[in-house]
């Protein structure tokens, strides 16, 4: 992903509105390791429940606004919707979003499963077990990580178009 800036992060958000984009707390951006992230998500300090994801599109990075549908104590044994990682599966938690436009103003929303901490980037990075690879030369192992990475990119671009899209 490439390096956000603060006035980058605040101006991509399409289902905030510009006061809840400006009240938004954000992250430390000099802290990140950007060559490492296929999105950038994080929770709001002052707002427990919300939460937050910058996916890079063709036209540029677009934002989201999440509502965490259950309190940050109560998480889920499931697999991530993104990730997909078979291996970190008790720390997911339900994450809805307002949908973009007329839309979300109507009220719609949608949601999906997601790693509670956003830590689906290291998570599809992971060496494969030896489950998934089984004892095959280390040229298999990097590709499944390139499926995956691939695979995650593709799922959560999926859902901020989704929230994007205009009905």
């Amino acid at each position: 992903m490439l390096p956000l800036t603060e006035k980058q992060l605040r101006t991509a958000f399409v289902n905030a509105s510009r006061r809840e984009a400006n009240d938004a707390t954000l992250p430390d951006l000099s802290s990140l390791d950007w060559d490492r992230l296929d999105y950038l998500g994080w929770h709001d300090r002052r707002a427990p429940l919300s939460a937050y994801v910058v996916v890079e599109l063709d036209d540029g990075p677009v934002g989201v606004l999440l509502r965490a549908a259950d309190p940050p104590k109560v998480r889920r044994r499931t697999i991530c919707a993104w990730c997909e990682d078979v291996v970190v599966t008790d720390d997911v938690s339900m994450y809805v979003a307002r949908r973009g436009g007329a839309s979300g103003k109507r009220g719609n929303t949608i949601g999906t499963l997601i790693c509670t901490d956003f830590t689906c980037s290291s998570n599809v990075r992971r060496p494969p077990t030896r489950t998934e690879a089984g004892s095959d030369a280390e040229a298999l192992r990097e590709q499944i990580v390139a499926r995956r990475i691939a695979g995650l990119r593709e799922r959560s671009v999926r859902f901020v178009e989704e929230i994007r899209r205009t009905r």
